[in-house]
């Protein structure tokens, strides 16, 4: 049996670089002396910092920066305490001014790079609270033997512990605030070693966790979980397998919905704890009014709406006059899109479950035409849908990205479909991480004698 080949052990000791430029994950580039790359967590453009190795691969390296020599004007104190440690975000040293300008540069850039397509309207960057903003989470759980203690939070950085935090800065404060207590309730279980990770959820009024265990839990913890969610007035449920066993504990009351109001288009959406939503409230509500502006839907138009969710966008489309047609592969959250469209008193909106990851041609909506389109994919994106695009005939198409990568390479099957890319822009869903979710406008291009 060949040897596996032993690594060098790491350096030790710092080392001094200068930073050229920023990857798009937001970790510091930089060239060593033989010319070879590495990347650097914590380090800006610009900087003269030390750093020291924290991996060594055969293409790049990467490292840590653990000293600035010489700041960047863009640099600024993070403001959570536990930044340096826990991977929950990776951008707080960065101002958020330049966090959403280089997100937009990556977006402008992809676009070229892809297809050398030019943006004919760049759009504002679209930013709201900078801190406190995320609804959704899954927050790791884990008991320390040798601390005799429970975690509860995000991994470390580059690493696969959990990181130890007693709050955090970017979590809804409802949230955050019930991390110690979470680590200290969990200690106090039986099954303290059996839970997992904590699913988290929040409606404009309720907040929900949904502690997934790997053994069955007694009584006594039961009554513990009740005890702790009636006196942090939340809604607590449990998890022991696949997303199927998830059960409301508490309150024992059969409503197992939070929900969020779209004030605008006077609508409240109704979810479950597990359903997709939009982490920050605030940007789903700019987005959600820009879309509007965007698409501009009108009364007698015929709209279709892809990888519609439970309807974070139809029923707005809907509000405003159009007739839409919603598909969406999970068939579970076509449910809840009929249920929000009754609650919401919307006649004008069809749901439909299909696959848009396969051939979906057969589907009887997939022979009609429309007069636009919204695509809201996945971070894989809408690869097959867009090839299929032009069967539909509509006149604007308006797509919804959560990666940049995956919509600048289905923007130039759109271009070669006959479309062009008229406006895009950036939106800062994940602020202090390098995620970057954008919007793009593109509309059929007139052809001769039109």
């Amino acid at each position: 049996m060949a040897r596996r080949r032993k690594r060098n052990p790491l350096p030790t000791q710092s080392f001094n670089i200068k930073i050229e430029s920023l990857s798009h994950e937001g970790r510091g580039i930089a060239h060593l002396d033989d010319g070879k790359i590495i990347f650097i967590d914590g380090a800006l453009p610009g900087e003269d910092i030390k750093f020291m190795f924290s991996n060594r691969r055969s293409k790049f390296d990467e490292g840590r920066c653990v000293e600035v020599i010489e700041a960047s004007s863009n640099r600024v104190q993070p403001e959570c305490e536990f930044y340096a440690n826990c991977g929950g975000c990776s951008m707080q040293h960065m101002s958020s001014k330049a966090q959403i300008e280089h997100k937009q540069s990556i977006l402008i850039e992809l676009f070229q790079h892809v297809g050398s397509m030019n943006i004919e309207h760049v759009l504002p960057s679209m930013q709201d609270e900078p801190w406190a903003y995320r609804r959704k989470a899954r927050l790791g759980v884990k008991y320390v033997h040798k601390k005799e203690t429970v975690l509860v939070g995000f991994r470390e950085r580059q690493r696969s512990f959990l990181a130890e935090i007693s709050e955090c800065k970017i979590l809804d404060v409802r949230v955050s605030k019930l991390i110690m207590p979470l680590r200290e309730l969990i200690a106090g279980l039986i099954a303290k070693e059996s839970i997992a990770q904590i699913e988290v959820a929040c409606g404009d009024k309720q907040v929900a966790l949904v502690f997934r265990h790997l053994q069955s839990l007694s009584k006594q913890d039961k009554k513990v979980l009740i005890d702790f969610a009636i006196k942090q007035q939340i809604e607590l449920y449990l998890q022991s397998a696949g997303p199927s066993s998830v059960e409301k504990l508490y309150p024992d009351d059969g409503i197992s919905r939070l929900s969020y109001k779209i004030d605008e288009f006077d609508l409240e959406m109704l979810f479950h704890p597990m359903d997709f939503t939009q982490v920050n409230a605030g940007i789903n509500q700019k987005m959600l009014s820009r879309a509007m502006q965007m698409l501009s839907p009108q009364k007698g138009e015929r709209i279709l709406d892809l990888f519609c969710g439970l309807g974070n966008f139809s029923l707005p489309i809907a509000r405003a006059g159009a007739e839409v047609i919603a598909v969406e592969g999970d068939e579970m959250m076509v449910s809840r899109g009929e249920e929000n469209a009754r609650h919401n008193n919307l006649s004008n909106v069809e749901f439909f479950a299909a696959n848009l990851a396969t051939d979906f041609t057969h589907a009887a909506w997939a022979k009609e035409k429309f007069d636009k389109i919204l695509i809201d994919p996945p971070r894989s994106g809408a690869y097959e849908v867009v090839q299929y695009i032009s069967n539909f005939g509509a006149e604007k198409i308006l797509y919804v990205s959560c990666n940049p990568a995956t919509l600048a390479r289905d923007a130039k099957v759109l271009i070669d479909k006959g479309y062009v890319l008229s406006e895009a822009g950036v939106m800062d869903m994940f602020p202090q991480t390098a995620h970057v979710e954008s919007i793009a406008l593109f509309t059929k291009k007139m052809t001769a004698g039109k």
